[in-house]
């Protein structure tokens, strides 16, 4: 077996959400490097469009809201019979709410977790049967705060914590049936939000460059690399993890 075989994606079909821009789109154009065809979700039909058009004749779109779990069953279907049978899933939509404690309501909270643990669980559940003919595997983008105590993003740091929780529950629950589930947690990645929310921040800038041994942010193709290893045969025995991509931030010092 060669080496394209073992780390490639030829033959496999993957579906990322939030896969119209930022790490989302950066998972799509490695998948598609690596041979397989992506479908990419997201809400907005005119970035979809561009980003498919980026990723090339490989890549396709579907307009879904992770929120709307009571569609999720219809919208898995709706993918199979337009796009074809779904063996990788990435559950990577995502949004945030940065406030303090005080200010944040229930409803911005809940606001969070809807998108990240709703929507994942929900649609993992509805493509599980795709996912499972196909032998194929579910991945979660982490985060930094699925590890590390982060103020003012509590909503967030709950989501991403509770992915840690889902990987390893479902990698135990699915594995007799040849689903390996896994995610990887991005550490400071160099996407248009950080720069400007760096731009606007020099000590938040300063406090991060000052925790990553490598002394520099990550490209998303580091985080698109991490899961092409993660969906290939090469990680055949590999399920239940969450490998952190951060330049050695996590346990830097």
């Amino acid at each position: 077996m060669s080496l394209e075989d073992v780390f490639g994606l030829k033959g496999e079909h993957a579906l990322v959400t939030g896969g119209g821009s930022g790490l989302g789109l950066a998972v799509a154009s490695c998948f598609v490097q690596a041979g397989a065809r992506v479908t990419i979700v997201g809400t907005n039909a005119e970035k979809l469009a561009k980003a498919c058009k980026t990723l090339g004749p490989a890549a396709g779109s579907h307009v879904f809201d992770v929120t709307d779990t009571a569609a999720a069953e219809a919208f898995a279907s709706d993918v199979e019979q337009k796009s074809g049978r779904v063996s990788i899933l990435v559950n990577n939509a995502g949004n945030t709410v940065k406030k303090p404690l005080a200010a944040m309501s229930v409803e911005d909270f809940n606001a969070v977790m809807n998108v990240h643990v709703g929507g994942a669980f929900a649609l993992s559940r509805a493509f599980l049967p795709q996912v499972s003919a196909a032998k194929g595997s579910i991945l979660f983008t982490a985060s930094m705060s699925s590890f590390l105590g982060i103020p003012n993003v509590i909503g967030y740091s709950a989501a991403k914590s509770a992915y840690v929780g889902m990987v390893r529950a479902l990698a135990t629950e699915l594995a007799p049936s040849g689903v390996r589930v896994n995610g990887v947690a991005p550490g400071w990645i160099d996407t248009a939000l950080l720069r400007q929310a760096t731009a606007a921040d020099p000590e938040r800038a300063r406090k991060i460059n000052s925790r990553i041994p490598m002394g520099r942010f990550g490209e998303g193709a580091d985080i698109g690399w991490a899961m092409t290893y993660l969906a290939s045969r090469a990680a055949a025995y590999v399920t239940g993890h969450i490998i952190v991509v951060d330049g050695g931030a996590l346990h830097g010092f």
